[in-house]
């Protein structure tokens, strides 16, 4: 079993690789290549970023499961011992970006799309760390008329 089960996966023979190298890295950058060799396993070619995505994928969902495996107290309160950036949080959104956190990794993992979980833990990461740092959400005053101005 692979867990290559991306869709973008392309299958490349080594002799392509050899013969046609640009074009092979070319798509390489766009998604992951399989690349079959008759003497051999195949080999996957991908770019560090999918790499690292996929490494990230990989902790946030060890991250899931050390929550999940805790039985103690509400999801949000269990989140918030792992991922303590969450505590600048209020309690609604600490609730609120628990839950979109397992959505959006169960998402990442039914899909292989590590992207979806990487945005939503990022997004959530970076509102958090706004809000400590004294940002919030004021209204804001817009004018009644707009005033006209010179040009510099």
């Amino acid at each position: 079993m692979s867990l290559l089960h991306d869709a973008r996966t392309t299958t490349r023979r080594s002799s392509d690789l050899s013969k046609h190298s640009a074009d092979v890295f070319a798509e390489a950058e766009t998604h992951p290549v399989q690349v079959t060799r008759r003497d051999g396993e195949p080999l996957v070619l991908m770019s560090q970023r999918e790499m690292d995505a996929r490494a990230l994928l990989l902790q946030f969902a060890a991250d899931l499961i050390t929550v999940a495996l805790d039985d103690e107290g509400t999801l949000a309160s269990r989140m918030t011992r792992k991922f303590e950036w969450m505590l600048a949080l209020s309690d609604a959104d600490q609730a609120r970006c628990a839950q979109d956190l397992v959505d959006a990794g169960r998402a990442s993992f039914s899909t292989g799309q590590a992207h979806l979980a990487v945005a939503e833990l990022t997004s959530w990461r970076e509102t958090a760390t706004a809000i400590a740092a004294g940002l919030t959400a004021t209204p804001v005053e817009w004018l009644e008329s707009p005033i006209p101005v010179e040009r510099p």
